[in-house]
């Protein structure tokens, strides 16, 4: 008999959050009501930060901030080719082109010598990008304080894709709540914390957040302070702005608030378990996550790299684990790789890290509700098909 599957992720819901949300379909709103604020308060309050705008989904999200920071036909956009494709279509989606840094082979994020470098040339030649896009991949924080640097040097704007980071926190501080202008967090369900879809904006700037807000539903408003023309009366409304629906519901915003209660408990977690794979990996031909002292990473990915010593390559042994019902990913093929950004004029050989990282990894198996015996049958199968 087949062994229970272990998928790489799993949603946590909770009797609390069946219950928010029971609570919600019995009320009045099912979208566009209180919960939605509520939920925008509490996650500004949890990281520290004057403003949060939830949207339908984090793709949403980088769209709106690519446009409210600016972003349009001629503009130039560069982020980290170690992403999901969205962190890149983002900027397209405005007529901008697009770039990528490659990263740093051990954090695995966007490498702040590659990035400096790629400025001073762009600087040169004018071609500096309007906004950049780091990504916090696997939940790891980015050097943000070197990126802020650098964009005060350069003077762009810092997009921070912190889709896998929910809960992790920089310097002491939790992510989304300094140094980029704004930060873009996932709620699906593979995330920490998840509304089946969704996403939130957070910034320090008010102005920048008037913006999101206009442009998640429409560009429309029934704020006098923003209209063309005097008011008709309570029924009146005005587009000044050509915005998108990217609102999300009621619904989903009480599941959010109620998941949220638990963001930190399930963080440390994820990051328990990641210790445990920490010992029980070590001896075996895989390079492990990095640890940075500043940093408390979220913990969404534990992503592994075979190394030379391993008796195996890297798509035998996915495909072994996945006979063996445990559900391993790869996160993620370079967005510059991808056959539409080889049409662009992306070579495969333009950002090596990426694809060397990309050509050994694998994410094993991490969710909060995972237990001591699930992570010993991953390592036992891995090593040894490894070794």
């Amino acid at each position: 008999m087949a062994e229970e599957f272990i998928p790489y992720s799993r949603q946590e819901i909770g009797e609390k959050d069946i219950a928010a949300v029971e609570e919600l379909l019995r009320s009045n709103f099912l979208t566009q009501g209180p919960a939605g604020p509520a939920f925008e308060k509490a996650f500004a309050e949890r990281h520290g930060v004057a403003h949060a705008v939830a949207v339908s989904n984090a793709t949403a999200a980088l769209h709106l901030g690519c446009r409210a920071l600016g972003v349009g036909p001629g503009s130039r956009v560069w982020t980290s080719p170690n992403s999901f494709v969205a962190s890149a279509n983002c900027a397209l989606y405005l007529g901008a082109s697009v770039d990528f840094v490659d990263i740093d082979p051990v954090s695995r994020n966007m490498s702040i010598p590659a990035l400096a470098a790629k400025l001073e040339a762009a600087d040169r030649s004018g071609t500096l990008p309007t906004v950049v896009i780091p990504v916090d991949f696997s939940g790891l924080p980015c050097d943000l304080a070197d990126l802020r640097s650098l964009a005060d040097r350069y003077n762009f704007k810092i997009l921070e894709d912190a889709s896998h980071a929910t809960g992790a926190s920089y310097k002491g501080a939790p992510i989304g709540a300094a140094y980029a202008d704004a930060t873009v967090f996932s709620f699906h369900a593979v995330k920490i914390v998840t509304t089946a879809e969704g996403g939130m904006i957070t910034t320090p700037n008010e102005a920048l957040a008037e913006k999101l807000r206009l442009l998640r539903s429409h560009g429309v408003t029934r704020d006098e302070n923003l209209m063309a023309h005097p008011s008709e009366g309570g029924w009146y409304y005005e587009q000044v702005a050509l915005g998108w629906n990217y609102r999300l519901t009621d619904i989903q915003s009480a599941l959010g608030l109620s998941q949220l209660q638990r963001v930190d408990t399930w963080r440390d977690l994820r990051a328990r378990h990641a210790d445990r794979y920490d010992r029980l990996l070590d001896s075996g031909p895989f390079k492990l996550p990095i640890r940075e002292a500043d940093k408390v990473s979220a913990w969404h990915l534990y992503a592994v790299e075979l190394t030379a010593e391993a008796n195996i390559g890297r798509a035998e042994l996915f495909a072994a684990m996945r006979e063996a019902n445990i559900g391993v990913n790869v996160h993620y093929m370079p967005i510059h790789c991808q056959p539409y950004y080889a049409d662009l004029g992306f070579a495969r050989q333009d950002f090596p890290n990426a694809v060397r990282y990309y050509e050994q990894a694998l994410s094993i198996p991490l969710f909060p509700a995972m237990t001591e015996a699930e992570q010993d049958r991953v390592v036992e199968t891995m090593m040894a098909l490894a070794i």
